[in-house]
């Protein structure tokens, strides 16, 4: 597993083809729908890493596997991850059952790093629920959304106002929210009400709001029932399907203009024609789709005019 995941995380042009191979091999082989991908985020401090260590020890004794890629801040001097959550996560330690991975944000500002969801498609293919964190700031849920099939907010009971304040944005995203550290006392309860009544003010039906407490296990059996709530929801109403065919469109696209930029997207007639290419192959391998239509951008620039 690490040798697959240094290989998709390889940045070297040799490598590059062998990476392709795989990922391209995984996609178009894992069966659907697969892992369960969840995406778990919020702001420092909320406990996100504490919640998943308590998720992994009520998962495990279920025979459920667990994958989790942590999205660490980048060391300033290596450009790597700081790798503090593998530290935070202690469930895992020695069980071949669990796998963490910690990844470097890099310079994307959604926490997100391109190499992010080539994880994730590894881990898919040999875990049955794969967990990604995000760094928690300024990351955009978007990008979180757009590699997960149920994204979870987790808030603290000190968050009320900030809760409030942010949700004509980020809190128009999250599928589910998790007000932690309800060992704190009334606090959780008074945040959990608060949110959920900024969450009536919405444009889409409003997610469950759970209360939890990671250091004492408390809620962590109702995530789990909500997470797979979700997940029957999607599949029964096809949103799983059509949700991963927007993530792999938004990560084609994504990585066709971070390389090429507009100009590159114009060779191809702009963004309308290429989105409209991209949901044309759907749902081929997004790996080599990006492949084959940078190559096809760095033919067409090459042409002279």
């Amino acid at each position: 597993m690490a040798s697959a995941l240094n290989l998709a995380d390889d940045q070297r042009a040799a490598r590059r083809v062998d990476a392709l191979a795989l990922l391209d091999e995984l996609e178009r082989r894992m069966p659907f729908p697969g892992a369960a991908r969840i995406g778990i985020t919020g702001p420092p401090g909320a406990g996100k890493s504490t919640l998943l260590d308590a998720l992994v020890r009520a998962l495990r004794p279920r025979g459920e596997t667990v994958a989790i890629v942590a999205v660490d801040p980048s060391s300033r001097q290596t450009g790597g991850a700081l790798l503090g959550d593998r530290i935070r996560v202690r469930s895992g330690a020695g069980d071949p059952g669990v796998f963490i991975r910690s990844m470097a944000a890099r310079d994307r500002l959604g926490g997100i790093a391109d190499s992010t969801r080539a994880a994730v498609v590894v881990l898919a293919a040999a875990f049955d629920r794969v967990f990604v964190e995000t760094v928690g700031v300024g990351q955009s849920e978007a990008d979180v959304a757009g590699l997960v099939d149920t994204l979870v907010f987790v808030g603290h009971p000190d968050a009320g106002d900030a809760l409030q304040s942010m949700k004509a944005g980020i809190l128009e995203i999250p599928d589910l929210f998790v007000v932690n550290k309800s060992d704190l006392g009334p606090a959780a309860a008074r945040a959990a009400s608060e949110l959920e009544s900024g969450l009536q003010l919405g444009t889409r039906a409003a997610p469950p709001v759970l209360v939890a407490s990671a250091r004492d296990g408390f809620g962590i059996a109702a995530l789990i029932d909500a997470f797979d709530a979700h997940r029957a929801s999607q599949l029964e109403s096809g949103e799983l399907r059509a949700r991963r065919e927007r993530g792999c469109e938004a990560f084609v696209f994504e990585t066709l203009e971070n390389r090429y930029g507009s100009f590159g997207i114009d060779a191809l007639g702009g963004e309308d024609t290429l989105r409209r290419r991209i949901r044309a192959e759907a749902p081929a391998s997004s790996f080599a789709l990006a492949a084959a239509l940078g190559q096809e951008i760095e033919e067409r620039l090459r042409k002279p005019d």
